[in-house]
């Protein structure tokens, strides 16, 4: 029988900047899952990761260029909200009233470049702060991989996931901005399928598929839970990285 199971953790507390978030992974498996187990992928939500690599930004200490002034009255937006999404991006794809769409220097396509406010506590002074994405995802996790395996001894994945509109879609789905010792994509091309015809573009989001599964148990509110536990999962394939998702800006037809 193909079996999952989708484990969400309990108890972690508020991820302060420089926190051992592999200690903390390890002390609630050990409460809600029985420990770390040979071949679980850990997904861990991006909030928490940009928290502890301190990826804050005051908003009173951003001062807007001409360029976000004159887009966020295009937009409707707070114009150093704008300055921080530039800051950020690498192209403005589209922007109307309410809704500013850029490519992020990592390369996705994301509304604010992934950048908010909900479930982000104000600075000790009582401020208003924003949070980034990490500054390299893939390499926070393979950071916290090391981490995780140094302390379970046993063989992990890693994803970290964020939860990003979709262009041809309604509604937020979880996808996968940073893989470690996860096969990223499954090419099925040049493969036969069940009646005898070789597949000819089939490509499949593993890590994506790990990231949007982990997202129905991390929840988009008020939960608590960024991080679950996938087990049950054959990691068999190459060791993948996010950025082998993101789709080349000359194969984008959705823009």
């Amino acid at each position: 029988m193909r079996r999952l199971e989708l484990i969400g953790l309990e108890g972690l507390p508020e991820v302060l900047p420089g926190a051992d978030l592999a200690g903390m992974i390890h002390a609630a498996a050990g409460a809600s899952a029985g420990g770390l187990h040979d071949g679980d992928i850990v997904a861990v939500a991006q909030k928490v990761i940009s928290k502890a690599e301190d990826r804050y930004v005051v908003l009173d200490d951003v001062r807007p260029s001409d360029r976000a002034i004159r887009i966020a009255a295009q937009c409707a937006k707070d114009p150093r909200q704008v300055e921080v999404v530039l800051s950020e991006a690498s192209e403005v794809v589209r922007h109307r009233p309410g809704v500013l769409i850029v490519r992020h220097r990592l390369g996705h396509v994301l509304a604010n470049a992934g950048i908010d406010a909900s479930n982000v506590p104000r600075d000790g002074q009582g401020r208003e702060r924003l949070l980034l994405l990490p500054v390299d995802p893939d390499g926070s996790a393979k950071r916290l991989r090391a981490d995780l395996q140094r302390l379970a001894g046993g063989e992990l994945g890693v994803v970290i996931n964020d939860s990003p509109g979709r262009a041809w879609r309604v509604g937020s789905s979880g996808i996968a901005i940073g893989v470690a010792g996860v096969p990223a994509m499954q090419d099925l091309r040049g493969q036969i399928d069940r009646d005898g015809r070789e597949l000819q573009a089939s490509e499949l989001g593993i890590a994506d598929e790990v990231a949007a599964a982990a997202s129905l148990v991390m929840g988009q509110g008020a939960e608590g839970v960024p991080v679950v536990i996938v087990r049950g999962m054959q990691l068999a394939g190459r060791h993948g990285t996010a950025d082998e998702l993101v789709r080349h800006p000359l194969m984008d037809l959705f823009r």
